[in-house]
């Protein structure tokens, strides 16, 4: 009795961690979505703001903006703007724009 009250804990114990990981806020690995981070990365390195990036989104891309993040590029130089939009039909959008020159480099339905 005494082994499966034992079981019984553990089983619940592994659910409650499990539980609590998965209500965790997903963070991007190195990237920099943080208003003031962004804007000074942007000085600093003689980018685009993200009220232009969001801007220039939103003209590729009609819609409410969910989400901007600067990111690093992870095989040529440079930097993007990804910017997150849902559209009048609810779906959802992930613009790149380039942070130097402004330019639109891609738009991709996001599916997940």
């Amino acid at each position: 009795m005494r082994k499966a009250s034992n079981k019984s804990l553990s089983l619940l114990m592994i659910a409650l961690f499990l539980g609590a990981m998965a209500c965790q806020p997903a963070l991007a690995d190195g990237d920099d979505d943080d208003v003031q981070k962004m804007s000074e990365k942007a000085k600093a390195f003689g980018l685009i703001s993200h009220e232009e990036a969001q801007s220039k989104a939103l003209t590729a891309k009609p819609g409410v903006v969910k989400e901007v993040e600067l990111e690093r590029r992870k095989f040529r130089a440079g930097w993007d703007y990804e910017v997150e939009i849902v559209d009048s039909n609810g779906a959802e959008w992930e613009v790149t724009i380039d942070a130097k020159s402004g330019k639109v480099n891609s738009i991709n339905r996001d599916w997940f």
